[in-house]
Parts: C-alpha cells; structure tokens; sequence
C-alpha cells in the first residue's frame, strides 16, 4: 500500500525518502519537504492526506513540524524586546505555521524503526532570531511518538511549536476541550476565552487531554503534552487535529519568552488500537 504515496511524492522530496517500519506501522518521511511525514500506514490503510490526493504544492498535507511558531501571525508583525518585527507573510497578509514545514531538513539518524531529522533556522526576513530544531519520528508496535526541540541561539526569542497532521476524514472524532480562544471577522483566534461552538471548527482549545480518531473499524488515540490544540474539521476530505504550545498568534496573544540558550521541547503521540464496541 506504500507504493502509490512514494510515487506521489517523489518530485517533493527530491528523490530521497525514507522509510521506518514496526509491527502493523510505517511512515514515509521526506526530509526536502519541509521534514515532514508524507505518509502513515497502519495495518495497510494510509492515515494522512498525500499529494497524491491533489495538494502537492501546499501546506494542506502529510503531517509536518510547526515551528518556531504555529497558526497564524496576525499580518506577520509582532513586537519583542522593544522592537518590531514583520515576518514575511505566506497566507495573504499572514505568516502562518512557521517555516520549517518549506525548508530542508538534515538527517541525523535513521535505522529500521526512527528516523532524527535537524534543522537551522535563518536569521533574516523569514525568521529574525535564527536558533536550531531537532525532530525525532520513532515507532514502537502501534504507536507513533514525535518529538520536537527548539533551541535559541545568542539571542532570546518568542516560541511556539506543535504539529499539522492532516488525517483522512475519520467517521468520528471524540474530542472534549474546556474552553476557545473566539475567532474575530478575519477569523483569527482572540481573547477571552469562551465556550465551545457549534461545529465545524477551525478554532484553538484548551483542556482537552487529547483526542480519538474512529475510522475503518479502528481507534487512533492522540495524546500529547502541549497545551493548546487546533481543530480543522470543515474539509469533506480531512481533519487536522493539532498540538500546539501555544495559541495562534502566540506572538501577540500569550508572548512565551526562550531565553538565549534555552531549550522548548513537546512531544506527540499517536497509539492504534481495536475499536471498542
């Protein structure tokens, strides 16, 4: 079942994937886009949307780090340490999921069942306080863990980081948070908190403890320790289910400071099991 994704994704990885297997699981990794897993299969069943299901070009597939910040950055301009700053914008006039998801990755490590990638951020336009990423994408028999770390360099920075997975429509999702950030016209995540809305949603919540995937007969358990996680459930094709350590627009709603030389690490975790009746 793996051959048809690796086809696909072939022009984006630059001929260079890589694959980790354990019991009923493997993932396909493409280090040259963005670092991201292009593909998860359990039990034979692809679990993410692919370019083979027609967003090659974008940010609307595989499952890949949001770092050094997640969401949307509100006209890509906030203020730190006394100063502003302007990012350069990728969604109209925002700055959206950071910008390790369009950069090469390097390959620290790889054997049979993990795979370590690294990343420089730069220090410019794009990104003005450089620092450095190392991702972990290890298996064990029916779980997936992901773990990410950002580290500053010589100078201090704002930080938010989480992960954009893009699930296969499941048939239902058990998900049971406390509380949103409310969304104003633009559609952008604000304060104060408030209560839960009708779905569909493409909102930010907090005190949910993770969710449940139920899809073909099976039941995706994700868990992680972030605090904040997104769900965009409006596509007839897909539902991302996000942790986040922070809100969209982070930056300018909840400013979570990493001193020079310090170290923001989250981890992700994604468990198979039987459906229960």
């Amino acid at each position: 079942m793996a051959a048809e994704p690796d086809a696909a994704l072939a022009p984006l990885a630059a001929g260079r994937l890589l694959r980790i297997a354990c019991g009923t699981l493997s993932v396909i990794v493409a280090p040259a886009a963005g670092g991201r897993i292009a593909q998860i299969i359990h039990d034979g069943v692809p679990q993410l949307v692919g370019p083979e299901d027609g967003h090659p070009g974008t940010i609307a597939w595989g499952c890949y780090p949001m770092v050094p910040w997640a969401g949307r950055v509100r006209d890509g301009s906030f203020r730190f340490d006394g100063r502003d700053h302007t990012l350069t914008p990728n969604l109209g006039a925002h700055a959206i999921h950071g910008v390790g998801f369009a950069l090469p990755w390097t390959v620290e490590l790889h054997t049979a069942d993990c795979i370590v990638l690294a990343l420089r951020l730069p220090c410019d336009a794009r990104w003005p306080f450089g620092g450095a990423v190392r991702q972990t994408i290890r298996l064990t028999p029916r779980r997936l863990r992901l773990t990410l770390r950002l580290d500053a360099g010589q100078d201090a920075m704002p930080a938010v980081i989480g992960w954009h997975p893009w699930f296969r429509k499941p048939d239902r999702v058990a998900f049971a948070p406390a509380q949103v950030y409310p969304r104003d016209a633009e559609g952008l995540a604000t304060l104060p908190l408030g209560p839960i809305p009708t779905p569909p949603w493409d909102d930010c919540f907090v005190g949910a403890t993770g969710a449940v995937l139920h899809r073909e007969g099976h039941r995706l358990q994700l868990s992680s320790d972030c605090s904040h996680w997104v769900v965009y459930d409006a596509p007839a094709h897909a539902t991302c289910i996000e942790p986040q350590s922070g809100p969209p627009d982070g930056f300018n709603l909840e400013p979570f400071r990493l001193e020079a030389g310090a170290r923001l690490s989250r981890w992700f975790e994604m468990a198979w099991g039987a459906r229960h009746a």
